[in-house]
């Protein structure tokens, strides 16, 4: 039976920025618009979390049950290192993904923005079929695609319309940005597992890319949320510019990355490339709300 920091573990906390960042700078833009409400702003967090936290297990749960969680360099894995049991796992996910529902259900009584329904459905499913069911699309080359649309657009913008009522340029920018630096926590991830996930038969955009280009991207995508920045403090406040310090935290991942680093070096990557997108997003939450 499973340890409680076992369950920790599998809930992967160092993919959590992935969850605070785009809301913090969602709440940060609405209250640059002086529509800044804390207790929506708290159900989108407990919403983002949710889904986050559910992710993880449900793809613990899915690849547990496939096999490809067997050999693996990284965080816990609870099914396939035979920690919990299969449907241990799949009840946590499931448990998470209603919370996430509840949270929603909230946000959208307060609202009666009762189209953000179907968002919702779309998240879970999202989260769901990343690696689950017969054709998980994680395995087909589109978790950066999807992981962009739902932990990147959608809960930067969702933040902000459910106080706003509206969307701006500025808005859709910043939500690019946050969007392509959390895509590369799942380039690295997927870059450490290469040489496990063609021999498990999992297309990942890594697999597909090859070593050499994954790299590439990873890199490209760090420099596009510099430029992505640049832009939105232009339509902003230029204040905004002083998180670009917050990449001073991206050096040692990208040198890791692009000299050639593997298995646990990349795992160092990965959590430093966490705590880059954590910052970055406090950090313009905080300058777009006071700045």
């Amino acid at each position: 039976m499973a340890t409680v920091s076992q369950w920790i573990g599998g809930a992967r906390p160092r993919t959590l920025p992935s969850a605070i960042a785009p809301v913090a700078i969602g709440g940060g833009l609405a209250a640059r618009a002086d529509s800044f409400i804390l207790v929506r702003v708290f159900l989108a967090l407990v919403v983002a979390l949710a889904l986050q936290i559910g992710v993880n297990y449900a793809n613990d749960y899915s690849d547990g049950i496939k096999g490809t969680d067997e050999v693996r360099v990284g965080p816990v894995r609870l099914v396939g290192q035979k920690l919990a049991t299969p449907s241990q796992v799949k009840f946590a996910a499931l448990s998470c993904f209603a919370a996430a529902m509840l949270a929603g259900l909230a946000l959208i009584l307060i609202t009666s923005l009762w189209w953000l329904t179907i968002v919702g459905v779309a998240c879970v499913a999202a989260a769901w079929f990343y690696t689950g069911g017969k054709h998980p699309y994680g395995y087909l080359g589109l978790g950066e695609v999807f992981v962009f649309v739902f932990f990147g657009l959608v809960p930067v913008l969702g933040t902000v319309y459910v106080q706003t009522f509206t969307i701006t340029a500025a808005d859709v920018f910043a939500a690019c940005a946050i969007g392509l630096l959390i895509c590369t926590l799942l380039v690295v991830n997927n870059l450490r597992d290469i040489p496990t996930d063609i021999g498990a038969g999992k297309r990942t955009l890594a697999v597909k890319l090859g070593d050499h280009r994954t790299r590439l991207l990873y890199v490209g995508f760090v420099v596009s949320a510099m430029v992505l920045t640049v832009i939105v403090a232009a339509l902003t406040t230029w204040w905004l510019l002083l998180v670009l310090v917050s990449f001073v935290l991206g050096i040692q991942p990208v040198r890791l990355v692009t000299s050639g680093a593997v298995g646990p070096s990349l795992v160092v990557a990965l959590k430093q490339s966490g705590l880059l997108v954590l910052i970055y997003g406090l950090g313009a939450g905080a300058l777009l709300a006071w700045a």
